[in-house]
């Protein structure tokens, strides 16, 4: 079994990387999936969420309200890192289930592991590892894209881009880049190549 790390800054086109590794046969196991699970309905996280922050933060439909959890944490930093402190185990565990049921299935499974605030996280994150792909592409083309398709301002888009890490922060803990400034095929390719290294036995 071979683990690594996948990350990106909005709008850099790690999705279309995590797809195309999945059609190689790369087992992709997807932070963002996790942490919907983490919090789900009669999860044990959105039971501690509940029990830390009171009932405002359940909804009508026993979910939470992420609209009224968002405005709690917004601006208090001390109230973001005790919801931290219950999510990130519970998404740390899933994704821990998740790797030992595809090493069961397949003892020569490719693992690559999205987490979009890879380069955020302290090293301890990284340290499964074998190595970290980072998808990059240029800012004017990142905020192009989220105005066009997800229908956002200009201004609201590069708040979003510099409320992440920089692109020099995820660059430093790169095993792998994948520049995907550019077309799909040239991506692809890129893709494609990397999938050949990601795939081969691993180094003595």
């Amino acid at each position: 079994m071979r683990i690594f790390g996948l990350t990106g800054g909005i709008a850099s086109g790690k999705s279309l990387v995590a797809a195309r590794l999945a059609e190689h046969g790369a087992v992709i196991v997807d932070g963002d999936v996790l942490s919907r699970e983490a919090v789900a309905v009669g999860s044990p996280g959105l039971a501690a969420i509940a029990a830390a922050f009171g009932p405002g933060v359940i909804a009508a439909d026993g979910s939470l309200d992420r609209a009224a959890m968002g405005a709690i944490v917004f601006s208090d930093a001390a109230a973001r890192a005790r919801l931290n402190a219950i999510v990130h185990p519970e998404v740390g565990r899933l994704g821990d289930e998740r790797i030992a049921a595809a090493a069961a299935a397949d003892p020569d499974a490719v693992i690559v592991y999205d987490i979009p605030l890879l380069a955020e996280a302290g090293p301890e994150r990284r340290a499964p590892f074998e190595g970290v792909v980072v998808v990059t592409a240029d800012l004017d083309e990142r905020v192009r894209r989220m105005v066009e398709h997800r229908g956002m301002t200009e201004q609201d888009a590069r708040a979003r881009i510099a409320a992440q890490a920089t692109d020099d922060e995820r660059l430093a803990i790169a095993t792998h880049v994948i520049d995907n400034s550019g077309g799909i095929e040239a991506t692809l390719a890129a893709v494609d190549a990397l999938w050949s290294e990601l795939a081969a036995p691993r180094p003595a």
